[in-house]
């Protein structure tokens, strides 16, 4: 490893290629600031995915061990063609509308399983890659992030559809500004020097333009007029072991939205409340088994914990529902 000097050696330490890591993942914070230590990407709006090649074959799986490499193909391919060493990388599959990553076009190819179809849709995707957490037989998750950044660079050539994710040093708060400004949704701001954990940390922050995040779907309402399958989704979060109610989303939906939830739903009809807080008031809700995550958008939190002004953004497959907390 050429980029690795004596003084960091130590910190690499020979491994077996594994079959899982858990991904390090951010705090969300409000405190933006500028440090010359610390390093400034971009968020993407996608979903995350570990890439693991042992140099005989590669595969992609997201955080909850899932392979999604038949839904991906062509970025499994990429990187088999790209690489001649071992490596386990941290990255983020996106799409795009225009210029800015789009979760709900990616919710076109996410369900997919079948790599001829997951082409067919035309959903043009990329892989971008910003860690490093095994390479060439040892675990690099010791090693400070900006080493490990060297590290990813010699891992592999870096052509569509596989980027490197680039970052800015130092200046946070514009950067932050400049993200919003664009219609992102926001930064992430890393520690330059900290090591990999497997867990959250708050040496990795995020910086949001807007507030989004999964939800646990507990049941929906009938719809009403000339609308087709269900009216709203009924979502919720868990604090400890109970799932707390954060209120329903009804727009966002496609038509075909509409009706393919709805035959998901009548199969997972239940007939107890799954939330916490008892009866609400709504004589025409379906109780479903918290199973189902939904990423929605809100303009905020109100002082009752629910969500304002909810967009529905698409369905995740890659969490659990237990793992699903409001996010402050």
């Amino acid at each position: 490893m050429k980029n690795i000097a004596e003084d960091q050696r130590d910190k690499l330490s020979s491994e077996s290629f594994p079959d899982w890591k858990e991904p390090m993942l951010a705090t969300l914070t409000k405190d933006y600031f500028d440090n010359e230590n610390w390093i400034y990407e971009r968020k993407l709006d996608g979903v995350r995915s570990l890439i693991f090649n042992s140099g005989s074959s590669v595969s992609l799986k997201s955080r909850n061990q899932n392979n999604i490499s038949e839904t991906y193909p062509e970025l499994a391919e990429a990187i088999e063609s790209k690489s001649a060493k071992s490596f386990i990388a941290d990255g983020e599959v996106v799409a795009f509308k225009g210029n800015i990553t789009s979760f709900s076009r990616l919710q076109n190819r996410i369900n997919i399983s079948d790599p001829e179809e997951a082409r067919s849709t035309g959903i043009e995707v990329y892989l971008y890659l910003f860690d490093i957490l095994h390479f060439d037989g040892c675990d690099t998750t010791k090693l400070p992030l900006r080493k490990r950044k060297q590290l990813l660079k010699e891992a592999l050539k870096f052509e569509d559809p596989v980027r490197i994710t680039p970052h800015r040093n130092e200046e946070g708060i514009a950067y932050h500004k400049e993200a919003c400004d664009k219609g992102w949704e926001g930064i992430i701001a890393k520690d330059g020097e900290a090591a990999y954990v497997h867990s959250r940390s708050k040496k990795w922050l995020k910086f949001k333009c807007t507030h989004q995040q999964e939800f646990v779907i507990g049941g929906y309402t009938d719809p009403s007029g000339g609308r087709i399958g269900f009216g709203a989704l009924l979502l919720g979060y868990y604090e400890d072991e109970d799932l707390q109610y954060a209120g329903q989303v009804g727009t966002g939906f496609k038509d075909e939205q509409l009706k393919d939830l709805h035959k998901q739903f009548e199969n997972m009809e239940q007939n107890t409340n799954p939330f916490a807080q008892g009866e609400i008031k709504s004589s025409d809700v379906h109780w479903i088994r918290p199973e189902l995550l939904a990423e929605v958008g809100f303009t905020e939190w109100t002082d009752d914990n629910k969500l304002r002004h909810p967009r529905f953004l698409g369905l995740r497959t890659d969490k659990e529902a237990e793992e699903v907390h409001k996010e402050q």
